[in-house]
């Protein structure tokens, strides 16, 4: 088959190429026609790392080929197994339709899910009142306190002591990257629990009749608790008092601070939402100038009026 003509030789060609709706139209209607499902118009969704299009009632996901510089098995088998852990649990998640390969120019696996009508979470914050928020928020808390409990391992990451998962922390001071390192190996973080992992403003639909959905669950992983909150506190609430306060009910500033520290050292994206809300990675030299950032974050957020 030719239905995909663009040539895939590393990350950089897949992430030039994983966004065209040209690229990728053939494929899709292939994809649909073999699972006996209506072709419709492609259209984008936020940016990914697969290829993923809205195509009528449906969202397709196409994983990274190998030739773009990732073994995406691991990952396919994540999204399977939560999606059907979320469904089994009650959790809102979209309901996984279709899924299998396609052996074209290359290798594509791909899973076809219901689109699920709503807007982002990110989005509808914006026009939300102080009470809206705090419902919101504990909506959310609900359903991680279902989502974030003990299940049979179904990957084999390790969310703290594997090397690679510490890249995005590469770009900081030698002094805190081994303040860091001696922090969460000795630190007793717990018992593991299922975590979706990336919980952030467009992962988390709010749909047309006001209810949570959760999607793209690619990034789960066995985990202390600590790593879905302290995510959810400062990616998808960014510190906003409101959301807080709903979400961590009575904590205090110190405990949150504990919270937020404990997970973000441990995060897949941690060193990234540090540098995003708190500081330029050089500014931090050891866990309490975290604590700091974190502390000043939570005091100087200003309250909903």
């Amino acid at each position: 088959m030719n239905l995909f003509n663009e040539e895939i030789g590393n990350w950089q060609d897949w992430s030039h190429v994983s966004q065209s709706l040209f690229a990728f139209t053939a494929l899709v209607n292939f994809i649909f026609q073999k699972e006996n499902l209506p072709p419709a118009k492609l259209e984008n969704l936020p940016p990914a790392t697969n290829a993923v299009f809205k195509s009528g009632d449906f969202v397709i996901k196409i994983f990274v080929p190998r030739e773009g510089g990732m073994d995406q098995t691991a990952e396919i088998q994540t999204e399977q197994f939560s999606m059907q852990r979320a469904n089994r649990l009650g959790i809102r998640s979209p309901k996984l339709i279709a899924h299998g390969f396609v052996e074209d120019k290359y290798r594509f696996a791909y899973m076809i899910m219901e689109y699920v009508h709503g807007i982002g979470f990110g989005e509808a914050v914006k026009s939300m009142t102080h009470i809206e928020k705090s419902e919101a928020a504990k909506q959310l808390r609900k359903i991680t306190d279902i989502m974030n409990t003990p299940c049979p391992r179904f990957n084999d990451i390790d969310a703290i002591a594997d090397e690679d998962r510490a890249e995005r922390w590469d770009i900081y001071p030698d002094d805190f990257r081994s303040d860091r390192l001696t922090y969460i190996t000795s630190r007793d973080y717990g018992e593991k629990v299922y975590v979706h992992g990336d919980l952030n403003s467009n992962n988390i639909i709010i749909t047309d009749e006001g209810k949570l959905c959760m999607i793209d669950f690619a990034d789960a992983v066995l985990a202390p608790k600590v790593y879905e909150d302290a995510y959810i506190a400062a990616e998808l609430f960014q510190f906003d008092s409101a959301l807080l306060r709903g979400y961590f009910g009575d904590y205090s500033k110190e405990e949150l601070v504990g919270i937020i520290t404990d997970g973000l050292l441990i995060h897949d994206f941690g060193g990234d939402v540090v540098s995003k809300h708190l500081g330029k990675p050089e500014e931090f030299h050891c866990i309490d100038d975290l604590r700091k950032r974190i502390y000043e974050k939570l005091t100087n957020e200003p309250s909903d009026q």
